[in-house]
């Protein structure tokens, strides 16, 4: 196949959707540089999951680098049944950051107003982006309304809020970086218990933007014990992208897809509460873990560590739960003793794994009953279906 064919294959029935159909506010000219827009880009039916990500690519506010931060993150996306949406937003000389923000904010709008015909959930919308488009994806979650229910734009009227963030390798805090405080305005300061779920991707090496902006916008969003993730990995430079020269480097997407499921944004399901008991030959075990894999690989796993000191009961509150269906429950029992002494004494030489089925079904509560001989070495067990 050639390349340009390979492009055809690429682009065929895509589709561009211009963040406003007419008169474009603020805007200094005309042709691609003025005119905010998305390529639209869908999974198949078969992989839809209802999830929508809009990809900023990173090109430091003057420039955009569609191909590897841009339309090849959209695609790897699609593979997973996420819907993509590469956000082509205006950047300097011409324009401010404000306005890039705005055309940001835009594009959420449009895309919960058009979410039915799109085929996603309202509530799974995200945005990803790479350095600059990092920080504009902070800048978003961190600035996000409800809308103006008086704008005679109707689009205007949808949320802007984002429910969940991907910076990768992102100036958070332009000022605290040393370079261009003027454009990168401090998200870490804006954050609070509102801001969206953040899942963090930086470089120890990268030289452009320190890993130290990585840090300072996890530890704004611990501070206001909002959900997040950070991952700084060791090699890879500046504009990585998905890292497909890296094999480590390479992990963070399926990182983030294993983020997005165990946080639910991939079903639209109600996670639901579960409690219940686990005994072995009527006793508690010392410490266990209990951990739900779904049938459903679209719906989040469930974990809690059992303690023999509470008896062996357990719980696990709604927003960490399994959603109803069929389980692979694994019982990974790692030590004998319920609370651990100065002694240093064993009392397992390696854990011991069981795995049944069940059903989780809401208010009803799971509680089981085994015997020592129910009970394998870890080592012997297959890890199940988990990642």
């Amino acid at each position: 196949m050639t390349t340009s064919q390979m492009q055809e294959t690429t682009w065929i029935a895509e589709q561009t959707l211009p963040l406003w159909e007419d008169s474009v506010p603020h805007v200094l000219g005309s042709g691609d540089m003025h005119e905010p827009q998305m390529s639209v880009h869908l999974p198949t039916a078969e992989l839809a999951n209802g999830c929508a990500v809009i990809v900023n690519p990173g090109g430091g506010y003057r420039i955009l680098a569609s191909d590897h931060e841009g339309l090849q993150v959209a695609r790897w996306l699609n593979r997973h049944g996420i819907a993509a949406f590469v956000l082509r937003y205006r950047v300097g000389p011409d324009y401010p950051t404000s306005i890039s923000l705005l055309d940001g904010q835009r594009a959420v709008r449009l895309i919960r107003s058009r979410a039915a015909t799109l085929n996603i959930d309202v509530d799974r919308i995200g945005m990803l982006g790479f350095s600059a488009g990092g920080h504009l994806a902070l800048a978003v979650a961190t600035s996000g309304d409800d809308g103006n229910a008086q704008a005679p734009d109707a689009i205007d009227r949808y949320s802007c809020r984002i429910n969940f963030a991907v910076p990768v390798y992102a100036v958070s805090n332009g000022a605290k970086r040393g370079r261009k405080a003027d454009e990168y305005t401090p998200t870490d300061e804006w954050v609070n218990p509102q801001t969206p779920p953040c899942f963090i991707v930086h470089t120890h090496e990268d030289t452009i933007v320190p890993a130290s902006q990585a840090t300072l916008i996890y530890e704004a969003l611990l501070r206001a014990g909002v959900k997040a993730e950070l991952h700084i990995f060791n090699d890879g430079e500046h504009g990585v992208g998905l890292a497909a020269g890296d094999p480590d480097v390479a992990e963070w997407p399926q990182m983030l897809r294993r983020w997005l499921r165990r946080r639910g944004f991939f079903s639209a399901q109600a996670r639901i509460a579960v409690s219940g008991s686990l005994t072995c030959a009527d006793a508690p075990l010392g410490l266990a873990w209990l951990t739900l894999i779904p049938e459903d690989p679209q719906n989040p796993p469930a974990r809690v560590l059992v303690h023999g000191r509470q008896g062996g009961a357990f719980a696990i509150t709604a927003d960490a739960g399994p959603m109803p269906g069929i389980h692979e429950v694994q019982i990974r029992w790692i030590s004998q003793q319920s609370s651990y002494d100065a002694s240093g004494k064993y009392s397992i030489e390696q854990s011991l794994t069981c795995i049944r089925s069940v059903e989780i079904m809401p208010n009803q509560p799971l509680n089981i009953r085994l015997q020592p001989e129910d009970f394998s070495p870890s080592e012997s067990i297959s890890e199940g279906t988990g990642s």
